[in-house]
């Protein structure tokens, strides 16, 4: 699992946190339930739960089936705004190196400051 920055924002993380937390609360589980079929310390549990880390491809697959739902669902992949992130990504595929450097520092400036 990695561990974000505390001042970091990391939009998958906090996606599937919210995914895993509205699964758990479906599936009528308590964090403590979902750690044990999982595998994992409850503390690390409620980190992913609050998009604090995101698990490792094991992890998540645990969780997956710990709360029976696709990870498709897990990872906010069935949402309309991914289908436009698919797009952009087979887009970005066949750009040379120094237009995906001129794509991502246009992508950084349209982020929110991260100054606080």
């Amino acid at each position: 699992m990695s561990r974000l920055p505390d001042r970091v924002e990391h939009p998958l993380s906090m996606s599937l946190g919210a995914a895993v937390l509205a699964a758990r609360l479906r599936a009528a589980l308590t964090p403590s339930e979902v750690a044990r079929r999982v595998g994992v310390p409850l503390d690390m549990y409620g980190r992913i739960e609050r998009g604090e880390t995101f698990p490792s491809v094991l992890t998540l697959r645990r969780l997956c089936l710990a709360l029976e739902i696709p990870s498709d669902e897990l990872l906010g992949l069935d949402a309309p705004e991914s289908l436009d992130m698919n797009r952009l990504v087979s887009a970005a595929r066949g750009l040379k190196v120094s237009q995906l450097r001129l794509l991502h520092r246009l992508a950084e400036s349209l982020l929110p400051s991260q100054r606080g």
